[in-house]
């Protein structure tokens, strides 16, 4: 079991919207935070993830508050908890308000920002980056999300896929054929993959977190397990055996780099599947507490509540097949 692609899949990315920059030096555009922007990008998305990738020239950005950082054409840079961030012709500078956009435009649309509006090509150098958001459920529990940092960059050394992402996205769109929504979704999705594979690539073995768990030869090899077989009756020596590990050593691994025991990580886990099985079938709801290893649909609805402030059924009648 893969249980990145399994966690992927349970917290069900959802949509892409995307626009184009033309700047010309000197500008600076600041985004709201994605929770301000989702009713406007992507109605009805649990948690919104903000991207830029840099196509042509250069431009700093980050956080707004924390150090800036440089990026060159083919870089991207992510922010996975949707703070408010700042992006620039210059480290740390800012220009008229008047030159600022802090709004999306239009799907596919392009926004010229800097001297003159961008209009005056030969008053400063031009850089160019198309900006994309992407939902994704972040409740009842998402350990992904949890385990990434507030801003993400991605060098386009750590993958040149990334650097042809945009391009073709922009080639996708102006062409108008059909099914290209979709397309360019499932570009989206491959792009902010191919990221959390390079950070996973790139976390030391002094990190913590989710996906450093996953690299962890005990931890690791217990997370597949309980990733294949959720609804299994696991007690800890079971995990234990399976990792190769004394009960003591992966308890203390386990809560170290994920923040849980096991069982507790595994309860949460459940609910998640549930969650995503009641949004997106119809089947019953103690059928579902029953995939996902309860004996009852009394236990199922109490832990499901307990953990959402909702009912298997009112949840579903929000968000899916209800």
């Amino acid at each position: 079991m893969d249980p990145l692609s399994d966690v992927l899949r349970a917290v069900r990315l959802d949509g892409a919207f995307f626009y184009l920059v033309e700047a010309v030096h000197p500008w600076s555009v600041h985004s709201e935070p994605a929770v301000e922007l989702t009713p406007r990008v992507l109605p009805g998305a649990e948690h919104l993830i903000t991207y830029h990738i840099v196509t042509e020239g250069s431009c700093w950005g980050g956080v707004i508050g924390e150090p800036q950082v440089l990026l060159e054409a083919g870089d991207a840079i992510l922010f996975p908890h949707g703070d408010a961030h700042f992006m620039s012709s210059a480290e740390g500078g800012r220009v008229d308000p008047s030159l600022h956009t802090s709004r999306p435009a239009r799907y596919l649309d392009t926004v010229r920002v800097g001297a003159v509006g961008g209009r005056g090509e030969g008053m400063g150098r031009r850089t160019e980056f198309v900006c994309g958001f992407l939902g994704w459920d972040s409740h009842p529990f998402n350990p992904l999300l949890r385990s990434l940092p507030r801003m993400l960059h991605v060098p386009r050394a750590a993958g040149e896929w990334l650097s042809l992402f945009p391009r073709q996205a922009v080639v996708e769109s102006r062409r108008e054929r059909a099914g290209g929504a979709t397309v360019l979704t499932r570009m989206a999705e491959l792009m902010f993959v191919e990221v959390l594979r390079r950070h996973m690539e790139s976390v030391g073995a002094s990190r913590r977190g989710w996906l450093a768990a996953l690299r962890d030869p005990v931890v690791g090899a217990a997370l597949a397990q309980l990733h294949e077989h959720p609804a299994r009756e696991w007690t800890l020596a079971d995990l234990s055996r399976g990792a190769n590990s004394s009960r003591t050593v992966l308890s203390e691994r386990f809560a170290e780099l994920v923040g849980l025991t096991p069982m507790q990580y595994l309860a949460q886990w459940r609910l998640q599947l549930a969650a995503e099985q009641l949004a997106s079938t119809a089947e019953k709801v103690a059928t579902i507490g029953e995939k996902v290893g309860y004996e009852s649909e009394a236990a199922f609805s109490r832990a499901f509540k307990r953990a959402t402030g909702e009912s298997p059924a009112a949840w579903r009648r929000k968000r899916g097949t209800g």
